[in-house]
């Protein structure tokens, strides 16, 4: 009786907290390395220099991400979501506007916000991954992955757009998916953001009204 009592929930208290340094621990490792892969490249960047950075052993990263491009993996899906929790970047509250706007051009503005987010989060490991994705047979493979993940969101902001109006006159959608995969790039806040300074205000008013230019009738 006394070990129903007793033992059952110091045991569960334990793993309770072994889970949450695990996790404390995955974290420290995360920011570590997405400081030293936006600073110093995939290729600069080691296992044994995240270890180090994040105050851990390097048998530590291995065990927690197996290789250093599935560490990348994990910093770039993080970087995109805003934390480690497992929900899918469509189903989080900042994307729930695109998915409740009313009218097209409403859905765009709210995608502008979207694309706004994932830029000043993830455009410097984007760029990370396309300057090694030519060196990489798995770093190649992530970017493919990228550039498809990115289309697929696109078509579903256009038939978002379709569920409440129209495109504009003669547009299909396969070819407004293609025209809105080029806006969501987030190599566009990059350059025009981090590179040539313009407000984060600015792009979106830029962005959202290009958009609307693109796909929507005057």
């Amino acid at each position: 009786m006394s070990d129903v009592k007793e033992g059952r929930p110091r045991r569960q208290y334990r793993s309770q907290v072994r889970e949450e340094g695990a996790r404390r621990t995955r974290l420290a490792i995360a920011k570590a390395a997405t400081e030293l892969f936006v600073e110093r490249g995939y290729a600069g960047t080691s296992l044994t220099e995240v270890a180090r950075a994040a105050g851990v052993a390097r048998p530590t990263v291995f065990a927690a991400f197996g290789s250093k491009s599935n560490l990348l993996k994990h910093v770039l899906d993080q970087a995109l979501a805003g934390d480690d929790a497992p929900v899918a970047v469509a189903d989080r509250p900042w994307f729930r506007p695109v998915w409740e706007a009313t009218t097209p051009a409403d859905v765009l503005r709210a995608y502008a916000d979207v694309c706004l987010v994932i830029g000043g989060r993830a455009a410097a490991l984007f760029e990370t991954v396309r300057r090694a994705a030519d060196d990489s047979p798995e770093v190649a493979e992530l970017w493919a992955t990228l550039r498809a993940n990115r289309r697929t969101g696109a078509a579903m902001v256009i038939t978002a757009i379709t569920a409440v109006g129209d495109l504009a006159p003669g547009l299909g959608e396969e070819r407004a998916v293609d025209i809105l995969w080029v806006f969501n790039d987030p190599g566009l806040y990059a350059t025009l953001v981090n590179d040539r300074g313009w407000s984060t205000d600015g792009f979106r008013d830029w962005l959202a009204e290009m958009m609307r230019h693109a796909l929507l009738a005057d």
